[in-house]
């Protein structure tokens, strides 16, 4: 296998949610695609077939060949191991994210500009994250109140739940850098509810959140770029360094709300 499984560190915080598959994938010894379809046939997830990359036609789109053959050209990287995983774990959002993609490629093609709706749609697939907190700490959050997100209310981070989602962050975080920052999806429903938030069965968990995030994307909604940012080092838990007050200082990283000009709406 090209990929290297000594460079995961499947004891980081972030990856809670993510080890027992990735382990189960990365026991095997085959190459990328070969692990990924042993698990997903498997487990039985309705998820393209995991194949080699060399089967993507020349000049053919990516998301338009998952779409049309219900495969996955899949490379012996960090990059595709993790997206293969998000496949794995969030079968139906990636198909929705996908089913999105291919018929905006197939309305307005693959060259220039990719418009408002791709971006946002690989902006969620590469660099998303999902998060399901209480009402006060999504509040502090949007508002980009820093000091409030991570002082007066990190005990609330014990009962949220950050579940990152694009596979380009997952792999940036093999080396993970305080900078390192999160696209979260903004959607009413998570910040009313925390159902689901602490079950003990995160297979459970994953279901009832893959299942309702099919419900709310929403490609009029998604093109509005839904998201706001989050450092993802700053999540208490996530780095020693945190334990310090003066960590959020660093406006480089934890920026200030953006001020509207004079006569903005």
């Amino acid at each position: 296998m090209a990929v290297d499984a000594r460079l995961i560190d499947w004891s980081a915080p972030w990856l809670d949610g993510w080890r027992g598959l990735g382990c189960e994938v990365l026991s095997g010894g085959e190459w990328v695609d070969q692990a990924l379809e042993r698990v997903r046939q498997a487990r039985a997830i309705d998820a393209p077939r995991f194949v080699d990359h060399r089967t993507l036609p020349s000049g053919r789109a990516y998301e338009a060949h998952v779409a049309a053959q219900g495969e996955c050209p899949t490379r012996d990287n960090l990059h595709d191991l993790f997206n293969g995983l998000c496949w794995l774990r969030f079968p139906a959002t990636k198909r929705a994210l996908n089913r999105l993609q291919s018929v905006e490629i197939a309305a307005t093609g693959v060259h220039g500009e990719r418009g408002p709706l791709r971006d946002a749609l690989t902006l969620l697939d590469e660099n998303g994250a999902f998060l399901q907190a209480p009402p006060a700490l999504w509040a502090a959050l949007l508002a980009r109140d820093w000091p409030r997100s991570f002082g007066e209310l990190r005990p609330l981070w014990a009962q949220a739940r950050l579940t990152l989602f694009g596979h380009a962050l997952l792999e940036k975080l093999i080396q993970p850098r305080k900078a390192l920052t999160a696209h979260v999806y903004i959607a009413q429903a998570a910040m009313n509810s925390i159902a689901n938030l602490k079950s003990a069965d995160l297979q459970v968990a994953d279901q009832a959140l893959d299942a309702w995030l099919v419900s709310d994307l929403d490609a009029t909604h998604l093109a509005r770029k839904p998201f706001t940012p989050l450092p993802v080092m700053g999540v208490p838990g996530w780095s020693p360094a945190n334990e310090d007050p003066a960590f959020y200082d660093d406006l480089a990283v934890f920026r200030p709300p953006r001020l509207k000009s004079v006569g903005a709406p």
